[in-house]
């Protein structure tokens, strides 16, 4: 499993501005003001933070997901039909 990226290159839409920003660990950052422009920035919709919309990369809990699912294609571990809740 590859390493979680932690730095991101955030690119306002606004403006165009680009900054090089470290994305926190322990929570999703939702909003980030530009430093050029001044701009709010906030998450596109199904995005769950400004990194995963406007970022280089995508924030750490996504790449690790992502990680997790690459994994278990590799090793053809499939979900047993018995996992998901069913209605009776």
């Amino acid at each position: 499993m590859s390493a979680v990226v932690l730095e991101s290159v955030l690119t306002c839409p606004r403006c165009g501005f680009a900054k090089q920003e470290i994305m926190p660990t322990d929570a999703c950052q939702f909003y980030y003001e530009c430093p050029n422009c001044k701009a709010l920035l906030r998450p596109n919709p199904g995005d769950c933070c400004v990194f995963c919309s406007f970022g280089s990369m995508k924030c750490p809990p996504i790449q690790e997901q992502r990680a997790l699912r690459v994994g278990r294609a590799v090793l053809g571990v499939r979900r047993s039909p018995f996992s998901a809740a069913t209605s009776a």
